[in-house]
């Protein structure tokens, strides 16, 4: 999800938060394709509801007595006590500023709050929809942060990471920035791997082809271990999360969607196709997929050894271990290309974003506590422990305070990769992500078989969709 994850020994929401608990949260950072079209919408009302409510400039004093706002979704109990923990830590270190805090808050109920304004409404908001930046900032929701950045000398370059960077921003303006992230790898079954013969976790998508089919176990017409789940409805394995790992440009310089001419896409769309039809076709595949349990519970397929390979974030590592599977977890980072060989190593990167609320009449005040949150390394260290999720600064990547379970620096070293990727924002949103899976599932099933023609079809539907929303 962002909007994007989190859990117990998992991640937030961009991630998790405790290895039991984080369930909810993380089930609240996925941008399903209702979910995002929602956020959306929510967001469209709120671009013409706040025209003309932005109380204009900081003109706050933050060093005087103060009461702020803070609003976020986490819901957990592990979660919420982390949170609670970092802003009683902010309290501390500036006594003067009084946060008070209301969790458990999604976009729709925050963005009903920024279009009323008022003394009710949230000063600073932590949201888990990095899909919605686009929006956050073109509508004028959340304040400009560069004054703040110039302001406070913060070296953007040398705090975070850059894909955390792209995915904070939009058209030039920074409104959000990262609170925390989530990274994208591959599970496998050791014990599967073994029995198979498999020495290491494959590298390149023709390795990982190979060893898909030979951890695949069939059962009259359908399976007693598939060796990966292709099917985009498949838990993760969405068209944006794969086609990372071809290294995507999904817009032009002059902003328009760039799917049907970047070769990374139809690349990307033609390896699942022929991995579906190696393992059987899309309707064994697709009928497998039925049985499988929920994402977020014990019954998961990788959990309960139904698939033998997983594409997921950190936060599965936490949640497979809380559900005690009865087989060695391996973690490594997706394969890429094989012309992409030396490029092994990277992933698909999301997160957490906070930002400061324009309706707010104390954005100075405001601005301390997301500084805090957002760039001070033990605070972050501190926030990405108690809900294991990656940190989202290069200081707490390399923390020596960071303590996160075995097989989590696979997670770290693919939030540092130098070309470890996101989606970028878009002012619809993550409306465009939609479109690219729902082409997906069209293509997958034989509903629409000529890939080029319909990435182009795709392609002219984003550039409407994007006018449209401008």
């Amino acid at each position: 999800m962002s909007s994007s994850r989190s859990i117990s020994a998992f991640r937030s929401l961009s991630g998790p938060l405790s290895l039991s608990g984080s369930r909810s949260l993380s089930r609240s950072r996925r941008t399903t394709a209702a979910a995002a079209l929602a956020a959306a919408s929510a967001i469209s009302l709120l671009a013409t509801a706040c025209t003309g409510q932005n109380s204009g400039a900081a003109n706050d004093d933050p060093s005087k007595e103060t009461t702020i706002t803070f609003w976020h979704g986490w819901s957990a109990p592990g979660e919420v006590k982390a949170i609670e923990a970092n802003v009683a830590a902010f309290e501390k270190a500036h006594p003067n500023i009084d946060v008070k805090v209301v969790g458990n808050l999604n976009d729709d109920k925050i963005n009903q709050a920024l279009r009323a304004g008022g003394p009710k409404a949230p000063d600073v908001v932590a949201s888990f929809a990095t899909d919605n930046v686009g929006k956050f900032c073109s509508s004028g929701a959340f304040a400009d942060l560069d004054p703040f950045l110039k302001e406070s000398e913060v070296d953007l370059g040398k705090t975070f990471p850059k894909p955390l960077l792209d995915y904070t921003r939009f058209e030039g303006k920074r409104c959000t920035l990262p609170l925390l992230s989530d990274a994208y790898g591959l599970y496998y079954n050791k014990n599967a791997f073994e029995k198979a013969g498999i020495k290491a976790p494959p590298k390149t998508w023709s390795e990982f082809d190979k060893a898909a089919v030979k951890l695949t176990r069939n059962k009259g017409d359908s399976y007693e271990q598939l060796g990966f789940m292709p099917a985009f409805h498949g838990y993760e394995s969405t068209p944006t999360h794969l086609v990372s790992q071809w290294g995507p440009e999904y817009f032009d310089k002059d902003g328009r969607s760039a799917i049907a001419k970047d070769p990374a896409f139809a690349e990307m769309f033609r390896w699942q196709k022929k991995l579906i039809d190696k393992l059987g076709g899309f309707r064994k595949v697709e009928k497998y997929r039925t049985t499988f349990g929920d994402e977020w519970g014990a019954k998961h397929p990788f959990q309960t050894g139904q698939v033998a390979m997983q594409l997921d974030g950190e936060w599965r590592l936490g949640m497979a271990q809380d559900a005690n599977v009865p087989f060695e977890i391996g973690v490594a980072p997706l394969p890429v290309a094989d012309d992409q060989v030396a490029s092994y190593g990277k992933g698909y990167l999301s997160g957490t974003i906070t930002g400061i609320a324009s309706t707010s009449s104390k954005k100075n005040a405001a601005w301390e506590l997301v500084k805090y949150m957002t760039t001070d390394t033990d605070a972050v260290v501190d926030f990405a422990n108690a809900i294991h999720n990656v940190p989202s600064t290069l200081a707490a990547l390399k923390s020596p305070k960071l303590k996160q379970p075995d097989g989590f620096e696979t997670f770290l070293e693919i939030a540092q990769h130098p070309q470890s990727n996101t989606t970028p924002a878009s002012i619809n949103g993550g409306s465009y992500q939609v479109t690219i899976q729902d082409f997906g599932y069209r293509h997958e099933s034989g509903k629409e078989p000529d890939l080029e023609a319909g990435l182009k079809r795709t392609a002219d539907r984003i550039d409407r969709d994007i006018a449209q929303a401008k």
